[in-house]
């Protein structure tokens, strides 16, 4: 069985996480997102609602399941019994970290590949950093992530689903 892992923070999950997990299910029989614990980071939300938005945006496709780890991806990779790392690359800055990171993985376990998706045009731009500092400010953002997350940033931040550009509002 061809089993990949494919880890990130997800904080949140966005529509360019969903293609490159849906993407990379292709490829594989198995695919793992795991959800990374990093304890120099703040997370917005908990590694349970990041696994459980990821899971409720991705509704019943097959060969895909959460988990999270703390520690090295190597070690998770091998626990979990997986030959492949996917990466998602949204441009060459993308790139020069994760070849990196990759060659060092390569060094810890020369039997685990990285594989590189790059993210579908209309996602390039997307980043859970930008997501939830437009969030935050009141922007809209229904567009760059799956409805279940839109309804979580909307309660984390307290703001209303605001007409998109250009829509008309009913003022009765």
């Amino acid at each position: 069985m061809r089993r990949a892992v494919y880890p990130g923070s997800f904080d949140p999950v966005t529509n360019g996480h969903i293609d490159v997990i849906q993407r990379a299910r292709q490829l594989v029989d198995e695919l793992i997102v795991a959800v990374v614990r990093n304890p120099n980071k703040e997370p917005l939300f908990t590694i349970e609602e990041r696994q459980q938005m990821i899971e409720q945006s991705l509704g019943n496709l097959d060969g895909v399941k959460t988990d999270s780890f703390t520690g090295l991806l190597v070690d998770f990779v091998h626990q979990s019994q997986a030959q492949l790392i996917v990466k998602g690359l949204r441009a060459l800055s993308d790139f020069e970290f994760e070849f990196q990171m990759a060659m060092l993985n390569r060094d810890m376990a020369p039997d685990v590949d990285t594989v590189f998706l790059m993210t579908s045009v209309q996602h390039t731009f997307l980043s859970s950093s930008s997501v939830k500092e437009i969030a935050s400010l009141g922007g809209q953002v229904q567009t760059m992530v799956p409805p279940c997350v839109h309804r979580r940033l909307q309660e984390k931040y307290g703001f209303s689903t605001k007409p998109e550009r250009g829509q008309k509002v009913d003022r009765d």
